[in-house]
């Protein structure tokens, strides 16, 4: 009995163009061919061609099938890493199954940075651009209180700072910063590493800088990057004042707790 390669294609359940493929790449022998110039094949081949639909059934890359076929430790070093390989695949698909379901459930839109679908709706375009920007230069417990700051934040000023004209006088610009700096300060002062991020970062720090400079200059206007820059300086005064009255404090318990002379010097 003999076939044709389209014959041969139907039997193995593929294609013509794989068959050529696996020729070329010299994992099957081409078959004499007949007067008429067609090649005609045999049982071997349809066997050899079942068997290397069987190792790309299994995951094995073409390159590898003859290692895998040599058997032996090569052939067991070679499954063990294939399985590994598999294992990872499973995991991403499993993430992006979860992901979109995710997605689905809030009807976020469907490129929304990953763990940020149920506050997609509150992320302006360069909020989302910048959190895409932030998973490559920080770590995924910053993320996660990245996630946190935006679910804190009021909305109403995150909608102000957004459609913020560029033309906007000083007195709007202020008063829109001095409402933002309070927001800003609470996250300073419960996610400490935002004034010391060294620790969550995934890239160097000097391109982490780098990277965060360019692309707050490129994705606010600058309106939007002067109001931040003054919300910034406001929340940072806040927060060095409440230091300053607290260790001022501070002193002033331990020093009531001491005995004194009359002249209000501590005692030893």
């Amino acid at each position: 009995m003999a076939w044709s390669t389209r014959e041969l294609a139907q039997l193995a359940g593929t294609t013509v163009n794989t068959i050529r493929h696996y020729h070329r790449l010299g994992l099957m022998d081409e078959p004499d061919r007949e007067d008429n110039g067609y090649k005609q094949y045999s049982v071997s081949h349809l066997v050899r061609l079942l068997r290397i639909r069987r190792l790309a059934d299994l995951g094995v890359p073409l390159a590898q099938i003859g290692a895998v076929e040599a058997g032996g430790e090569p052939t067991l070093a070679a499954l063990r890493d294939l399985d590994i390989d598999l294992a990872a695949s499973i995991d991403r698909l499993r993430k992006a199954r979860a992901d979109i379901a995710a997605i689905m459930r809030e009807r976020a839109p469907a490129d929304v940075p990953a763990g940020f679908e149920s506050v997609a709706m509150r992320l302006s375009q360069s909020d989302t651009s910048m959190i895409h920007i932030y998973s490559q230069l920080y770590d995924q417990a910053a993320l996660d209180d990245v996630r946190k700051m935006v679910e804190q934040y009021p909305a109403d000023i995150d909608r102000e700072l957004e459609e913020l004209a560029e033309d906007a006088d000083e007195a709007t610009r202020e008063d829109l910063a001095e409402r933002l700096a309070p927001d800003i300060a609470q996250s300073l002062r419960d996610y400490p590493w935002l004034r010391d991020p060294v620790g969550r970062l995934k890239k160097s720090t000097p391109a982490t800088a780098e990277t965060f400079v360019e692309a707050v200059v490129e994705l606010y206007r600058p309106a939007q990057l002067q109001v931040l820059y003054r919300a910034s300086m406001i929340a940072h005064r806040m927060l060095d004042a409440a230091g300053a009255a607290g260790a001022a404090g501070a002193a002033g318990d331990e020093g009531a707790s001491e005995p004194s002379d009359p002249a209000g010097t501590p005692s030893a």
